[in-house]
């Protein structure tokens, strides 16, 4: 039983550093991790893209369209110590009517940690891991251009010698308008539930609301994009007494984030230049995470991430870098293929 408890508080400082104050509440937070090094430059989440990248169905679904067909990415992140997690996914349309699903795999590796019952003897090395399988189908509401789409996801967790196994679905909309190259979304994630709980007690899955507007310049091969994460969760600001501010006399202002600060904390910017292009710049704005990791005093570029991406033939080659924690940054590598 030491060992569970050991295992799941690491476990859970790693969700918490890597999803901030709102890690922690529920169980299989790998699900909402950002393993596309496209979506960690643009700030961690985008629920708009609507072209040839497969991993973007991966976060709203009804992006699934038919230039992800025969599109295979493949994306990898070293994470901090030997954590690392990723996503493969793949993109493939079926009969006369092309109609497009589209296949993925998020996992996460834990790595391995030294194992010690309640008295502290060793008990050996355990390690933990956990992987989720989906399919996803979108389509296109007629005359319209809306469409929707919905991934189906089972998911498998193993934490030392404990197991669990889980389903869920996401549901998303995306208005695209090829004309103005103007495009909104809406994705709702991780609506589920445990099958098979770790032991008695089944936990909720981290459900997800996300929502954005992106759109191209006319003039300039500029792409600009808007989103609005963790809608679910209004109060997302909280005081941290670390910047609580003493004066002179004693008397002592709290720290207390205004409702600006709260709109805010739900909002990322991101602009990519030559999205269509053979070589691409991407840049972000994440506010929660520049707050969360920010040291008084000091200046901070927790909140900003960026990248590359190359074409090559067939092949697309991306990197990101961005700040996940306090004790190191994140480096993201991905290849898509055109098969």
């Amino acid at each position: 039983m030491m060992r569970k408890y050991i295992l799941l508080l690491v476990i859970g400082l790693i969700t918490i550093h890597i999803q901030a104050q709102l890690g922690g509440r529920n169980t299989y937070q790998f699900l909402n991790l950002t393993s596309s090094p496209r979506q960690a430059a643009l700030g961690g989440k985008n629920v708009t893209g609507y072209d040839y990248d497969p991993t973007t169905a991966l976060y709203n679904p009804a992006s699934i369209n038919t230039e992800m067909d025969r599109k295979l990415a493949v994306n990898y992140v070293n994470y901090i110590a030997d954590v690392n997690y990723g996503s493969v996914a793949y993109g493939r349309s079926f009969g006369e009517k092309k109609r497009m699903f589209q296949a993925g795999i998020t996992y996460i590796n834990y790595g391995k940690f030294d194992g010690f019952d309640e008295f502290g003897n060793s008990t050996g090395t355990f390690s933990g891991g956990e992987v989720a399988l989906s399919v996803g189908y979108a389509t296109r509401i007629p005359n319209t251009n809306i469409h929707i789409g919905a991934n189906a996801k089972l998911i498998s967790s193993k934490l030392e010698e404990f197991t669990s196994f889980g389903g869920a679905i996401d549901i998303g909309a995306i208005y695209h308008n090829p004309d103005s190259k103007l495009d909104i979304g809406l994705a709702i994630r991780n609506i589920g539930t445990q099958f098979t709980p770790y032991q008695d007690t089944r936990e909720s899955l981290p459900l997800e609301i996300d929502a954005g507007i992106s759109q191209t310049l006319k003039e300039v091969p500029i792409r600009w994009n808007v989103t609005f994460e963790n809608l679910q969760v209004w109060d997302v600001a909280f005081s941290n007494s670390a910047r609580d501010i003493t004066d002179l006399e004693g008397n002592v202002e709290r720290d207390d984030p205004s409702f600006f600060n709260n709109v805010l904390r739900h909002t990322i910017f991101g602009v990519e230049a030559f999205p269509e292009g053979g070589f691409s710049i991407r840049l972000g704005y994440n506010f929660r995470r520049s707050e969360e990791l920010r040291i008084v005093d000091q200046r901070s570029f927790a909140g900003l991430s960026g990248g590359v991406a190359i074409k090559l033939g067939k092949f697309r080659f991306s990197y990101s870098y961005a700040r996940y924690n306090a004790a190191a940054s994140s480096s993201f590598f991905g290849l898509n293929l055109n098969l």
